[in-house]
């Protein structure tokens, strides 16, 4: 007589679960105040810098980035380009990796936020952060 095997595998929340669909795409030609002015979705704390054609890549400008490179040095938002402080190419997530992989992403190679882009890569479909896995993810896993 065999016994039956009950255990269930692991739940398993999705990027794509957590992850905020509305952020900031602005050009890396705009200056700092201008993306700023513009910025519509701050609880992202990000803006994604969109390609300049199909064969670019997307970059990313977090919040500290701007506090490092222009509050801090006392630059002004109206002489420094997305472009100068920009990180370009941005880390991608897909929406179907598994909210621990992504966390493990982060921690190696030390993100605290990524867009998350469509099936074929092109498109950016939102955004996500420690914050949205740890607070949208974790207690919902088993």
């Amino acid at each position: 007589m065999s016994k039956e095997n009950n255990i269930k595998p692991p739940m398993r929340i999705t990027v794509r679960d957590v992850m905020k669909t509305k952020f900031d795409l602005v050009c890396s030609k705009a200056t700092v105040r201008e993306a700023l002015q513009t910025m519509q979705h701050v609880e992202t704390k990000c803006l994604i810098v969109d390609k300049h054609d199909a064969g670019d890549e997307y970059g990313i400008v977090v919040l500290p980035d701007i506090a490092k490179y222009v509050l801090a040095k006392n630059r002004s938002p109206d002489r420094i380009s997305i472009y100068e402080i920009m990180t370009k190419p941005a880390i991608t997530v897909h929406p179907d990796m598994d909210i621990r992989h992504a966390s493990r992403l982060f921690s190696q190679v030390g993100l605290s936020r990524a867009p998350v882009v469509s099936d074929d890569g092109r498109k950016v479909i939102g955004i996500v952060s420690y914050t949205d896995m740890v607070m949208n993810g974790l207690l919902r896993l088993e």
